[in-house]
């Protein structure tokens, strides 16, 4: 786990492997950033010259490196991008400084410490700052044996950032909050990481139990037993094909002063083959991926008690294992889910809405003031939105206006997404109440009409669909890493801090 300080600590005599320093494109070249004051003065004013000389704009994600000139304690000095300059006048941006964190800190794997002189002009920038670092130096390699070669290289290990102060009241809470939240993320990142023979529903549920003791969140697991007593039709019917049986995990935030009631959903698919209607060559090697949703909301939550936020949060996992069996739910299946409505299923690779609209009923039991689900739902909101983005949709207007510009706020691509009631009746089914399937135009909207049924009356309820961001299949980028990444975590912990300072509705 990477360390993070606030040192005041002149950059000369600081003892690190690097400094890390912005460099932003200016209208006529690149443009030193406030922070690199020192260097640019050993330089004798010309450091900008000499990053241009070495190919350098200060375009968003490039890195230059060079030497660290004499009397410097730090042999390296790391240019990284931060994009445009902005206006005059103007503060750089809480996202560029995030990315340009990231960038510099995967660029700086195997390194002990480095000490990040990027611009900092209050106590919001340096937690971006943070947030950037910790979250560009995440790596998974629990399964790799690295160190025989000698090429295996670990995250950053420290990370300083100078010119904040460290005991200013605003910074040190700053830094707190990146440290809980990021870490969080990074928890979140491992889980859907991991192999599906090593994490499947149990082995997460246990997951969440410890770290629930460990933050004292209350939780309750539901095993088959529990599910089939309490009729979770959904949540068994998907994991029927399963040798590992499913659970819904009940993790319950509560604070003295709390005046709203959250819950959030999240969908754990720990491996999704497609059940019997088999998923196509090619698409099943991520599946690990497919309990994003669930791996999101547990983290938010812990995050939330770590933050010690004065609002009550409830997070639901809903956790399967979808496989073809002897035993496994069958297209044409009907299954009577908790909330008492029958579902036909006519696709059994449509399972994620099926844990979900459990959950959902038994989030809606609680009678919270909104509820918020996560779930890599659908492939139709990818071809929609792409990699990078998620879907927002509602049956509150103004709720998933909320839920967008908190997104946007803390770094996450989202975009507002409609419910046309048009295509529900796509979902009518001649043997039960409602099926899985509908209009194959629009699927991403379908599924979400599809949720909206198990969403008690009168409950404000919105759905995040994070199939694109959820999993980079690509290489990594900013402060995002290949493979899981955590998507949805720090929206979900903005919305508990709106709701916790009155803000949010």
């Amino acid at each position: 786990m990477t360390a993070l300080t606030l040192s005041t600590a002149a950059t000369p005599g600081l003892r690190a492997d690097a400094i890390v320093i912005g460099v932003a494109k200016g209208a006529k070249g690149p443009v030193v950033a406030p922070g690199a004051e020192a260097l640019d003065k050993a330089y004798d004013g010309r450091l900008a010259g000499v990053l241009e000389t070495l190919g350098a704009s200060g375009g968003e994600g490039e890195v230059t490196k060079l030497p660290a000139p004499s009397g410097f304690k730090a042999p390296l000095v790391v240019a990284v991008g931060l994009g445009a300059e902005p206006e005059k006048g103007a503060e750089y941006g809480a996202e560029a400084l995030r990315k340009a964190a990231g960038v510099a800190a995967r660029a700086l794997a195997g390194s002990k410490k480095a000490a990040f002189a990027l611009p900092l002009a209050d106590a919001a920038d340096a937690g971006a700052v943070a947030e950037g670092a910790l979250l560009g130096a995440y790596s998974f390699d629990a399964y790799k044996d690295s160190g025989k070669d000698g090429k295996g290289k670990g995250p950053l290990g420290e990370v300083t950032l100078l010119g904040g102060k460290p005991r200013d009241k605003a910074f040190k809470a700053a830094i707190e909050r990146a440290a809980a939240v990021t870490e969080e993320l990074n928890r979140a990142r491992d889980l859907i990481n991991t192999p599906p023979n090593d994490l499947n529903p149990e082995a997460f549920a246990a997951v969440a139990q410890v770290a629930a003791k460990e933050h004292g969140i209350k939780v309750q697991v539901l095993d088959e037993k529990a599910l089939q007593k309490g009729g979770y039709g959904g949540i068994l019917g998907v994991g029927a094909g399963s040798a590992a049986g499913p659970r819904l995990v009940k993790l319950s935030y509560t604070h003295s002063k709390a005046k709203k009631h959250l819950a959030f959903v999240g969908k754990g698919i720990t491996y999704d083959s497609g059940g019997i209607s088999l998923k196509p060559a090619g698409h099943n090697e991520t599946m690990k991926c497919d309990m994003s949703g669930a791996a999101a909301v547990f983290a938010a939550v812990v995050a939330v008690a770590r933050l010690g936020l004065p609002v009550n949060v409830t997070g639901w996992l809903a956790l399967a294992e979808n496989m073809p069996s002897g035993s496994a739910t069958r297209p044409g299946d009907v299954l009577r889910m908790y909330s008492g409505k029958t579902v036909e299923v006519l696709n059994t690779d449509a399972e994620g809405r099926l844990v979900l609209a459990d959950a959902l009923w038994a989030a809606s039991q609680e009678n919270p003031d909104a509820i918020v689900d996560v779930a890599t739902l659908t492939g139709a909101m990818v071809l929609a939105l792409g990699n990078r983005t998620f879907g927002v949709m509602a049956n509150d207007d103004a709720f998933r206006t909320a839920i967008v510009e908190a997104a946007e706020e803390v770094g996450e691509a989202s975009w507002p997404m409609p419910l046309p009631d048009h295509l529900r009746k796509g979902m009518d089914s001649p043997t039960a109440d409602i099926a899985n399937m509908g209009e194959r135009m629009g699927g991403g909207l379908v599924a979400g009409l599809f949720l909206r049924e198990f969403v008690g009356e009168g409950i404000t309820w919105a759905h995040l669909d994070i199939a694109g961001p959820a999993f980079n299949e690509q290489g990594p980028f900013g402060y995002t890493p290949k493979g899981g990444t955590g998507s949805g975590v720090r929206t979900l912990v903005r919305l508990a801090e709106l709701t916790a300072a009155g803000d949010l509705g």
